[in-house]
């Protein structure tokens, strides 16, 4: 990172210290308070929603510090008072944070994280926490439909060129966590430690005398087993120049061909006769161009082996954000005990009060219902009742590090504990999880 560049705690809305500020000045700023973020419906078409983002989050909390060159920026700029700049040179977030972990479900009014400590502190978070949350599981809840849709056929992430340079690492990796099986992003592969393939473009092709130099020499650096795109010039000739590749080195056929244009569900079985007919029969098929849940669904009956997806997974498969907002929901008064305190507006209410969720399962694991309360105690239920939330960040300290594969686990098993009407890939209302709270919006 260049010595330019501003810390996490800059990557931030001015409104949130301009409140700050004013929290300070009139003695607020230390009072006890409790946030949560939640969304208050799925976007459009969506039954259910996939968490991600989670991890990332944690990380630039830790990181959530104020150098004092950027603090000396606010001052000059205005941005804060003396006695707010004063306040952020030793700033850290030294709150509890609770939270669904990342790769489990929400609906809407799921608290997915719940922020504890004094107004100061949890105020400053909320940039922070809805750029994440927002744009990792509006990716992951797409790429959640995309993995359903291809029906155990790998997924590949390939998105990195139609969204922001740091967005499409944090798209490949909550692209993995939704069950995609690697990414072309070498940056997620180093950060993140999401697999990492690729194979060639059609400037390869196009830069050698023909196209079967161009994969004989594909061939040779990187062994018969690599994918060789077939459609620069039309799979007439391609594919017959891609077995021929592969003869040459004493193998049947390339490891695999890509598609990348036309109608790939005709142009698929056409490749698979044609590959059948040259004896390649163990050559596998991997489609590309535009795809996304409804496309590959199209697909389920062709002879595809695997799919690279682009752009509608980076991002979000059309739509950019969760929809997650973060809201204070009890304040401490003067005595330091927690009132509840809700947004009333029309559309855009909230509920009062600290929440604790539980989800109730049926014998098979199926959820089907969530409940939210202020009482910790666990309710009674007909069914197996599990707690959602789990502790993330105690005293200012991350307590909850499972590694990517770990929550990779967590998100197959909430993709398994879906009801049947859930994993229908085409658009149509939330799936039904009744709620119980006597403290949910009208």
């Amino acid at each position: 990172m260049g010595d330019d560049r501003p810390s996490p705690s800059l990557l931030t809305d001015h409104y949130e210290l301009t409140m700050l500020s004013s929290f300070i000045g009139d003695g607020l700023v230390d009072r006890p308070a409790v946030f949560e973020a939640f969304s208050r419906r799925l976007p459009e078409g969506r039954r259910y929603g996939l968490l991600a983002g989670t991890g990332r989050l944690l990380e630039l909390v830790e990181q959530f510090t104020f150098a004092d060159r950027e603090v000396d920026w606010l001052r000059e700029h205005g941005v804060v008072t003396a006695e707010a700049a004063d306040y952020l040179r030793d700033f850290r977030f030294r709150g509890d944070i609770d939270g669904v972990p990342e790769g489990d479900l929400w609906f809407p009014h799921t608290p997915v994280l719940t922020v504890t400590g004094t107004l100061g502190e949890c105020l400053v978070l909320e940039t922070l926490v809805l750029s994440v949350l927002n744009h990792d599981t509006a990716v992951a809840s797409a790429a959640a439909r995309m993995v359903i849709a291809a029906a155990g056929r790998p997924l590949i992430e390939m998105g990195s060129r139609r969204v922001h340079e740091q967005a499409a690492v944090a798209a490949a990796r909550a692209a993995y966590i939704a069950g995609f099986d690697s990414t072309s992003n070498l940056a997620a592969g180093l950060v993140h430690g999401v697999p990492t393939v690729g194979t060639a473009a059609h400037a390869f092709t196009l830069a050698h005398p023909t196209e079967q130099s161009a994969f004989a020499s594909q061939v040779a650096a990187w062994g018969v087993g690599t994918t060789l795109l077939v459609d620069t010039y039309g799979y007439d000739t391609g594919i017959p120049h891609a077995v021929e590749a592969a003869r040459a080195v004493g193998a049947t056929g390339p490891g695999a061909i890509r598609l990348d244009s036309g109608d790939l569900a005709e142009e698929s079985r056409k490749a698979r006769q044609v590959l059948d007919d040259l004896g390649a029969t163990e050559t596998r098929i991997v489609a590309t161009s535009d795809l996304d849940e409804y496309v590959i669904t199209a697909l389920a009956d062709a002879p595809i082996d695997g799919y690279g997806v682009g752009t509608r997974v980076a991002t979000g498969s059309g739509h950019p954000t969760a929809g997650m907002v973060y809201k204070l929901v009890a304040i401490g008064d003067e005595g330091g005990t927690l009132r509840p305190v809700a947004k009333k507006s029309a559309g855009k209410g909230s509920s009062g009060g600290r929440k604790h969720v539980w989800r109730v399962h049926d014998a098979d694991g199926t959820v089907r219902h969530e409940i939210h309360s202020l009482e910790p105690s666990t309710p009674e239920a007909d069914g197996e009742v599990r707690t959602v939330q789990v502790p993330l960040v105690r005293g200012g300290e991350v307590v909850h590090r499972p590694t990517l594969e770990e929550t990779r686990e967590v998100a197959a098993r909430a993709m398994a504990s879906l009801p049947a009407a859930a994993l229908d890939v085409s658009d149509g209302p939330a799936v039904v999880i009744p709620t119980t709270s006597p403290l949910q919006e009208a």
